[in-house]
């Protein structure tokens, strides 16, 4: 359950679609927001806010600041811990270049050091625009479930009535080498039974789960798991994608690539981070 929502308050050309979008999410899941600015607390910047939230088309909403000076990242850490906070909003560069990404952005460090669940905005808009196909993994992962409730309910909170399940399957699992028309017939009923595997396991999960209302679709991809699911959200031009947060996140998952990083490194749409 998502009760309470942290944005932080940059003074950007984004503010007033960053703010607009976290005071709708907060109405539609009957969720408090609050925002932190990391930097000097002004009359001028007050008076700035106050006109964005008196626009805001929420007119019933709670809205608190928090106004502190420090480094951007261990000030919103701090304050998302303080408050306990359920869900950190952020605005986010689509495709960082090389240097970003390996020393990584404030939304990307946040990402990762954040204990609360991270939804990475790329295209926020001052008007709705409905969210119409949620993608969400079906990992093998004991994180999975919980990940798929929380789309459920999302799916639910935003009307959005098509969610695809997306089980990534690694290609070494097939353990056939195609190398003619008899292997590749096997390599075939290899992988029909690998998806027969994959569904039976996520139709396990969703027993608890409840989808009410909802197109619900299984889908196996073999490849490279992050890359593949977030090149079908691409494809499918999917609204959101609701990802596992890893275990650990270090230099090592960006220098041999976690699944996560391969969604960090390319934003294929707004990413939900269920941790």
């Amino acid at each position: 359950m998502i009760k309470k929502i942290l944005i932080g308050i940059a003074f950007s050309p984004n503010l007033k679609a960053n703010l607009f979008e976290a005071l709708r999410l907060g109405n539609m899941f009957g969720a408090e927001v609050i925002g932190v600015h990391v930097g000097d607390k002004t009359e001028k910047k007050e008076k700035e806010l106050q006109g964005l939230l008196n626009e805001s088309p929420v007119k019933d909403h709670t809205f608190k600041t928090f106004w502190q000076k420090g480094e951007p990242v261990d000030v919103i850490l701090n304050i998302a811990n303080e408050q306990a906070v359920d869900l950190l909003i952020l605005g986010a560069i689509q495709k960082e270049n090389l240097f970003k990404y390996y020393v990584g952005s404030i939304a990307r460090k946040l990402t990762r050091k954040a204990k609360c669940s991270v939804l990475l905005l790329i295209k926020p808009s001052t008007d709705r625009i409905q969210c119409n196909h949620i993608v969400v993994n079906g990992l093998k992962d004991e994180k999975t479930q919980e990940t798929l409730k929380t789309a459920f309910k999302v799916s639910q909170d935003l009307g959005c009535k098509r969610v695809t399940i997306v089980e990534e399957i690694s290609q070494t699992e097939l353990k056939v080498k195609v190398s003619d028309d008899a292997t590749l017939r096997k390599s075939t009923i290899a992988k029909e039974r690998l998806k027969t595997r994959e569904d039976l396991r996520v139709n396990h999960l969703l027993k608890d789960i409840d989808t009410t209302d909802i197109i619900v679709k299984t889908q196996s991809i073999f490849g490279q798991r992050g890359y593949s699911i977030g090149h079908y959200a691409k494809v499918k031009r999917a609204d959101l994608l609701v990802m596992n947060a890893p275990s650990k996140m270090g230099i090592l998952d960006r220098i041999f690539p976690h699944d996560i990083e391969h969604i960090l490194a390319e934003l294929p749409t707004d990413v939900l981070i269920v941790k």
